[in-house]
């Protein structure tokens, strides 16, 4: 078994590399597309792109690019890795770059299963819920890249592809494995190029995962796939984990939160609570040059505090509504983005090493202006949250998709330093 990911974001990649790792699989993280100079032996290989909210024909040449990659490194099974909220526009880009695998691969039909229970995803008759909302009624709508208004995963998805989709649901699941593969062939006969799966709990996953393991190509959130690195795992000894080895250390460090979703929103709140922390201004960013050293120089003056400073563009969805408002499009994401990659090519200069980084669209722009290559991949701080190292460098990050974590994850983050 040698599994290849293609995952759509930054966050979304380190999210499902944690549950393979935490699982047993050894995992390796390659930012961006890789090339044969990217020479590094793993059980499973996880590229993470930056392809979610980008044209759809870019999404899916950049992911065609990354199969033929991870083809050439012998990878058995192919994942494609998207949010656990499906996030996506009306055009895609799930859809399209499903459509595009399944026939690069010549294969006839995959799975959709955006589920992970443990973060409070689940779906229930092809619904998707955050804890006990459904999706379009939960933080979700106001999503400033990606606002989710539907729910039904089947729904979204039709927008998206002009394949047939069919439904697997929860009772049939309850019957176990053959009854999933049954009801799989039964909608392939029919001629369904998806099948969306209701998920509940784990067991439903490792249930699901025995059901699909002999298909080539899945699609899905980190549940799944964390089903699968189970039941892969029982078939022989678990690899060694390799946690330690992206454990950082004690040393300089930053929290850089571009995430405005809900949950960044409490973890932001709880943690300016107990440390310094500082509000990124657009408008200055704009309109005054010298900002990003006056940012630079006031946290140089917090670094060696207890607790790691904290510099923020999270806002509240009202005061999102407002800077729309005021700014007139969503350029101002991109600029602000742009800046927090700037900023951490500033802090490593003045020797910070470990960098926490909320926000899917955030973590992408720094990784990218740091130009690192490749991760190990360390220990979970959170379900889908692991600490991370760069292969060739002294720098650690922990990227954490704005819905990840708790109220206290800026913290207990902080908590796995070695001294």
């Amino acid at each position: 078994m040698k599994l290849g990911v293609i995952a759509d974001d930054f966050t979304g990649a380190t999210d499902i590399a944690g549950f393979l790792v935490e699982n047993g699989i050894q995992t390796i993280q390659i930012l961006n597309e890789p090339g044969e100079d990217v020479d590094i032996q793993a059980d499973a290989y996880v590229v993470s792109l930056k392809s979610r909210s980008c044209p759809p024909e870019e999404a899916v040449g950049m992911s065609l690019r990354t199969l033929e990659w991870l083809l050439w490194k012998k990878c058995t099974h192919i994942y494609f890795k998207y949010c656990s909220t499906f996030d996506s526009t009306r055009e895609g880009n799930i859809g399209p770059v499903a459509d595009a695998i399944l026939k690069r691969l010549g294969e006839k039909m995959t799975v959709v299963c955006p589920a992970l229970p443990v973060n409070g995803r689940t779906v229930y008759q092809g619904y998707l819920f955050v804890y006990d909302q459904l999706l379009n009624e939960s933080g979700m709508k106001n999503h400033p890249v990606t606002p989710m208004l539907d729910a039904k995963v089947g729904r979204i998805l039709g927008s998206q592809t002009n394949g047939k989709i069919g439904e697997v649901g929860t009772f049939l699941i309850e019957n176990g494995p053959e009854a999933v593969k049954n009801r799989l062939a039964e909608l392939k006969a029919h001629g369904c190029r998806y099948a969306v799966l209701d998920t509940l709990n784990d067991a439903h996953l490792d249930c699901l995962a025995k059901a699909v393991q002999d298909f080539r190509f899945l699609t899905g959130g980190s549940g799944l796939a964390a089903g699968l690195a189970r039941l892969w795992r029982s078939k022989g000894p678990a690899e060694e984990k390799a946690e330690n080895s992206a454990r950082p250390s004690r040393n300089k460090t930053v929290i850089l939160s571009g995430s405005c979703s809900l949950a960044t929103n409490r973890q932001v709140t709880r943690y300016k609570e107990r440390a310094s922390s500082i509000f990124i201004d657009a408008w200055k960013i704009i309109h005054e040059p010298g900002y990003i050293e006056e940012i630079v120089r006031w946290t140089e003056q917090h670094l060696n505090e207890k607790y790691a400073p904290m510099l923020y563009a999270t806002k509240t969805p009202e005061e999102l509504s407002k800077s729309k408002e005021e700014f007139g499009d969503n350029s101002v994401g991109g600029m602000i983005e742009s800046f927090f990659g700037s900023l951490a090519l500033r802090f490593m200069e003045v020797g910070v090493r470990n960098f926490i980084v909320a926000g899917g669209e955030t973590a992408g722009k720094i990784v990218q202006s740091m130009k690192l290559k490749a991760f190990f991949i360390g220990p979970q701080i959170a379900p889908g949250v692991p600490w991370t190292k760069s292969v060739d460098r002294d720098v650690y990050l922990a990227l954490k998709s704005g819905n990840f974590g708790d109220d206290d994850f800026f913290r207990k983050a902080q908590e796995f330093f070695d001294d």
